[in-house]
């Protein structure tokens, strides 16, 4: 197996567990939420009613993805009371905790295209094509575009998260053909190129992450030891550099690309602890140096 396979350096300085502790918190994460909407139709124990789209917690609080309530303005719907209040609820959750978290932490398509992923790296995949990130963001004011001029939501009609949310409580059909389909191009196609260059989903949350407290701080980074294990395992690895050297040219210690996800692999892969949770205030390099 590959060093970029998995964390050979990190395991023997920190441990299997410390070096896999907040993936293996995600994975928690992520199953829990699908749990949480599965046991009400399975089991009649309702903590959360509805899907990924629009739903109720404890049949009380209102969960309205923010930019499925956005295109359905833009497509002239009048939404209820409960449903921009639901919208603001999750906007406001995820301004705070980092935008993206919501690819990392609850997107059930991120288990899909972590597989492949993986899989790249355990068999060496080449890289395949290359593309540019901002695609993203043009599908996304396209969608937008879309919903004003045809008076309807056109990204639920292909949405893999919701088809996969919903298709696990009502069965998949149709919806595996695009789930496989995000697979195989992620497999083959594309390194990371769900995530990180179509979803206009994950483009949605980024813009929540311009002003988010919560990042992950490279403050350790005079420990570097260019080993790239960060870079391997990281979504979105053109976000590390300006932080992890950037140095000489005076930036700070702080992630503050809005398309980090703040999934955390960075810290875990880590050896030499360079990278940790934090805010992005103080934004400078400790004089702490290297024993």
């Amino acid at each position: 197996m590959s060093r970029e396979s998995r964390p050979v350096g990190a395991v023997a300085a920190k441990g299997w567990f410390a070096s896999h502790q907040w993936l293996l918190l995600r994975r928690l994460t992520q199953l829990s939420v699908l749990a949480c909407f599965l046991v009400g139709p399975m089991f009649g124990v309702w903590i959360i009613r509805g899907d990924m789209a629009a739903s109720r917690l404890l049949d009380t609080v209102p969960l309205t993805d923010p930019f499925i309530l956005l295109q359905s303005m833009m497509a002239g719907q009048t939404p209820a009371a409960n449903a921009l209040t639901g919208g603001l609820i999750v906007a406001v959750f995820y301004l705070l905790v980092g935008g993206r978290a919501y690819c990392a932490w609850v997107c059930p398509v991120n288990m899909v295209t972590d597989l492949a992923a993986w899989l790249r790296r355990r068999f060496a995949i080449k890289e395949g094509g290359q593309y540019d990130t901002s695609g993203r963001y043009w599908l996304l004011a396209m969608m937008l575009l879309l919903a004003l001029f045809f008076s309807m939501v056109v990204w639920e009609l292909v949405n893999p998260v919701t088809m996969l949310s919903r298709g696990l409580l009502f069965g998949m059909g149709i919806g595996w053909v695009v789930i496989v389909a995000v697979f195989l191009f992620d497999l083959i196609v594309a390194k990371h190129g769900w995530c990180g260059h179509i979803c206009p989903v994950g483009a949605f949350y980024s813009l929540l992450a311009l002003v988010s407290p919560v990042r992950v701080r490279a403050a350790g980074r005079r420990n570097c030891t260019n080993c790239l294990e960060c870079f391997a395992v990281c979504p979105e690895p053109q976000v590390i550099a300006p932080a992890l050297r950037g140095e000489a040219a005076g930036r700070g210690v702080v992630i503050l690309s809005p398309n980090c996800t703040n999934c955390g692999r960075c810290i875990d892969v880590c050896a030499e602890r360079v990278f940790a949770f934090g805010t992005r205030f103080k934004n400078r390099q400790p004089l702490t140096v290297r024993d």
